[in-house]
């Protein structure tokens, strides 16, 4: 009996408003949005099935063991039957595999390269973008970016304990204009170089957030990838005290290429 009654759980046994946990990527959107798509693995999930019977992390979120960055595409499908991939977007392989797995069966069509896009919502092309002389696409900025932070930790004398890091203080931007205002947008903070010509360069610029998780979701989201960093460090101890901690300061660059 009680498995006859899971089996008959309505949608509503699940909150309006779902959070997820997609491969270690958090998400937050309506009931209604993943049930979107009929006969898709959402809709079996949260339609037809019930939270008792549904993967949880240990924070109570719906969990999938898929690819979390891959699934903001998802989530734009499912929101309108439409979706726009990034610039220079080299994941396309791997998103139809996601959408395959989640049983959208429409998107990864439109996902195919080598079928014609034939629906009238579809905002990606199958026809393969005209190269440059170096293989780049046509159109598409191309150069480096590099962003760096300071940051400072402690550490016990022993080095059994774990490290204690401060809050990142300021995210710096070096890069050309154009292209690091294509990468960041409005979460640039231009005030150390106001005037600047959208075809120099600037290192002055700093992100209006510290979170350095962010800024590399937005360099990979206009296709950038990393291609370097280093860091350097020193430590002093704030006493002569033998059981005083130590504290180090570390300035770190990341330098990004498209």
């Amino acid at each position: 009996m009680d498995a006859w009654r899971a089996d008959q759980v309505s949608s509503s046994s699940f909150p309006e408003i779902v959070e997820l946990n997609i491969g270690g990527q958090m998400y937050t959107t309506r009931l209604e949005t993943l049930n979107a798509v009929p006969n898709s693995l959402l809709w079996n999930t949260f339609s037809q099935g019930s939270p008792k019977f549904a993967a949880r992390d240990s924070g109570g979120r719906f969990f999938f063991d898929r690819d979390g960055f891959l699934f903001r595409y998802i989530l734009d499908y499912l929101r309108d039957s439409n979706f726009v991939l990034p610039d220079s977007f080299r994941e396309r392989g791997r998103l139809q595999k996601e959408a395959d797995f989640f049983l959208l069966h429409d998107f990864s069509k439109r996902l195919d390269g080598d079928s014609e896009v034939d629906s009238p919502h579809s905002a990606v092309s199958a026809v393969s973008p005209v190269v440059g002389p170096l293989g780049n696409p046509l159109g598409v900025r191309t150069g480096y970016v590099t962003i760096g932070y300071r940051g400072t930790y402690t550490i016990g004398r022993d080095f059994q304990t774990d490290a204690r890091f401060r809050r990142v203080a300021r995210i710096t931007v070096c890069g050309k204009i154009s292209l690091v205002k294509e990468v960041f947008g409005d979460t640039l903070n231009e005030s150390r170089d106001p005037d600047r010509p959208p075809d120099k360069y600037t290192a002055r610029y700093y992100l209006k957030y510290n979170f350095l998780e962010q800024a590399f979701d937005q360099l990979a989201e206009t296709g950038l990838r990393m291609v370097a960093c280093s860091s350097t460090g020193t430590c002093a101890y704030t006493s002569n005290d033998p059981n005083e901690d130590k504290i180090w300061t570390s300035y770190t660059e990341y330098v990004f290429s498209r």
